[in-house]
């Protein structure tokens, strides 16, 4: 017999604030130009000894402006193409955590320094983690679905978040 799900609400704590300069609209993907503070609160601030020996960071992120959730998405690069939520990076999802790898600038006391992140200005930080070279980078990783769209050096640009014109 199969159990019901669970839907007891689960809880975080927030540990810091992101600063962008992005106040209403944050740009699809985090891109290495410009910069980035991610506002530890003090007593969370120990917590960062030794985060500036790595040159990446994971950034995890509730997305607290976002709507209501769908279990569909129809990325915006794909030429009309429809896919679950869990197959997209669509900020529309039942928990709506953000996550972004950005390249680590600076650690000064609580305030780490970062590469332009795809968040809006406030938002709330939920975790910092290492990115580890052996750990998380995976050559034999792809495309998914996307690997079949017919203008894969334009899709590339997209995931990139390179600003291009066509």
């Amino acid at each position: 017999m199969e159990k019901a799900p669970d839907h007891t609400p689960l809880s975080f704590r927030k540990i810091g604030v992101i600063r962008t300069p992005y106040k209403w609209k944050a740009p699809r993907q985090p891109v290495e130009e410009g910069e980035c503070f991610l506002e530890i609160y003090p007593e969370f601030a120990e917590g960062l000894k030794a985060l500036d020996t790595f040159r990446y960071i994971y950034v995890l992120f509730w997305l607290d402006r976002i709507g209501d959730f769908s279990l569909e998405a129809e990325p915006p690069w794909a030429g009309g193409v429809k896919v679950g939520v869990f197959a997209s990076r669509s900020p529309r999802r039942p928990n709506p955590i953000g996550l972004s790898v950005v390249r680590l600038l600076s650690v000064e006391d609580n305030i780490v320094k970062t590469s332009s992140i795809d968040a809006i200005d406030g938002t709330p930080l939920l975790d910092i983690k290492p990115y580890v070279k052996y750990l998380d980078s995976k050559e034999d990783a792809n495309l998914g679905w996307a690997e079949d769209l017919p203008d894969k050096e334009h899709l590339l640009l997209h995931l990139k978040g390179i600003p291009h014109n066509y």
